[in-house]
């Protein structure tokens, strides 16, 4: 289905006013964890061959963080569906909700842990669940290794 016209030019205007990476959500988390003294890679492609890329990295812990528009990820508390083409909108917001899941069970086969942070999440209490998560895998990692934890 070819992509409809926007309905009219405040939208239109609103729609090339996109961002794909930096958004207040992600700058918000990306401060909240580099205060807490993690450090990570931004914007990174975490699978070859496939062009999706997650929001923030921990390589060694394999942990790739995705900072999820609750419009675009169809949130299921906030998610809306526009008036306007609501059909051409259903379809292209249930194929990113079906890629999301696809991104996740290819990183999983990767031995990569994928969180997803809702935009409305509250940056403190989305870094406290990535860290754990990060600290977790490091610990297991380092555990089949027959490593020390890391300090």
């Amino acid at each position: 289905m070819p992509t409809p016209e926007p309905s009219s030019p405040v939208v239109r205007r609103r729609l090339q006013r996109q961002v794909r990476r930096d958004t207040k959500p992600e700058l918000a988390l990306r401060r909240t964890l580099h205060a807490m003294g993690l450090r990570f890679r931004v914007d990174r492609a975490v699978i070859p061959g496939v062009r999706r890329r997650a929001d923030i990295v921990f390589g060694p812990a394999k942990v790739a963080v995705f900072v999820d528009g609750c419009f675009w990820h169809r949130c299921p508390e906030h998610g809306t569906l526009p008036k306007a083409n609501s059909e051409w909108w259903a379809d292209k917001l249930q194929r990113n909700v079906e890629r999301d899941a696809d991104t996740d069970r290819r990183l999983a086969d990767l031995g990569w842990l994928a969180v997803h942070v809702w935009e409305h999440e509250a940056s403190a209490d989305a870094a406290t669940r990535v860290a754990a998560l990060v600290d977790r895998s490091r610990t297991l990692r380092s555990d089949a290794r027959g490593e020390d934890p890391p300090l």
